[in-house]
Formats: structure tokens, sequence, C-alpha cells
């Protein structure tokens, strides 16, 4: 008896369906018919052309030595001889003919202190080239595109002196600090 009466619910659950679904189908569908023949023997649209865009013009940036515009600029002291003014007082001007080290062809802004090494009493400056490559520096080694030369390195920072062009007078040594950049961990 309860088979019966549970085959029972479930008709009564399903003739609503059955009937819906019956009266959704036949019927008369010439008027559908008569206007897809009707959109068929339309011309087609004309296809719109393809959009023209302008040439691509390159640009060159041609400002990378100079000073960035986001650093304070630096006084320049007019060196005078006999009274009269020669240029710029440091008269520097980097040596071009000196190799290049590894270092010099990242820009000193990608590359970060992450640490020192003390070795046999000489302290080394660990750095990140911006590429998570980690490299050792010393007093005296070079880094940076503006001929950065190191003068100083302890547990926390790294100096260095950069050489870069002051316009047409020539050159300016511009000090520069890398803070040793804790890891944060998370």
């Amino acid at each position: 008896m309860m088979h019966f009466e549970k085959s029972m619910r479930n008709l009564i659950k399903i003739a609503p369906l059955v009937l819906v679904l019956t009266g959704c189908g036949g019927g008369d569908m010439s008027d559908l018919d008569e206007y897809m023949q009707d959109v068929r023997q339309r011309p087609a649209p004309p296809i719109e052309p393809i959009p023209t865009f302008p040439q691509y013009e390159t640009f060159t940036y041609q400002a990378a030595g100079l000073r960035s515009p986001f650093e304070k600029p630096q006084a320049i002291e007019e060196l005078i001889i006999n009274g009269e003014k020669v240029g710029p007082a440091t008269m520097v001007k980097p040596d071009e003919l000196r190799p290049k080290e590894y270092l010099e062809q990242f820009n000193i802004s990608s590359i970060v202190m992450v640490g020192t090494v003390v070795k046999e009493g000489m302290i080394w400056g660990l750095v990140d080239d911006g590429t998570g490559n980690i490299h050792r520096v010393q007093v005296g080694n070079y880094m940076g595109r503006n001929h950065g030369k190191i003068y100083y390195i302890d547990n926390g920072r790294i100096d260095l002196k950069e050489i870069v062009p002051n316009g047409p007078d020539g050159w300016l040594e511009r000090p520069k600090t890398l803070q040793l950049q804790e890891s944060v961990e998370q």
C-alpha cells in the first residue's frame, strides 16, 4: 500500500509538468516560417571597413643620464680663476676608459641593499640587482648607470657618489644612499 501511495504522489507532481509541455508542442508555425524566409531574402547589410590607425611614432628617451626630476638639484659652486668663471668647482668627470662592472648595467633605483657580510675583517654589502640575484660589493666598487662609486658601507646602508651630467658645463657628483631593506614575512 505504501508503494502505491508513493507512486501516486509522484504522478500528481509530474502531471502538471506533462500538461504544460504538451501545450507547447504542435500548433501552427507558419507565421514564424514566413518571417524566417523574409529575413533570408533581404540583402545583407554592408560590412563596415576596418578602421585605419595612425602610424605609431617611436620615442627614444634621451634623459636617462640626467638628474631624476624627483631628486633635489645639487648646488653647483663655480670655480673662479683670476676673476673669471671657469666652471663647476668640483671639475669631476667619469673615467670612460675604465672597464664597467656588472652592477653598472642596472638603474640605481632598482638596486636594493639586502644585508652585509664580514669576511676577514672586511665588510661587504649584499645587494639585489632588481632581478632577484644577490651580489657582494665593497668600498671602491661601482654600481648604477651613473658611474656610482661606493665609498662607505655599514650594517644599515651603502653610500656612493654618482657622476651625472649637469648640462653643457660638464659633470657633478651626486651622493646616493642605499638603505637596508628589511624583508617583511607574512
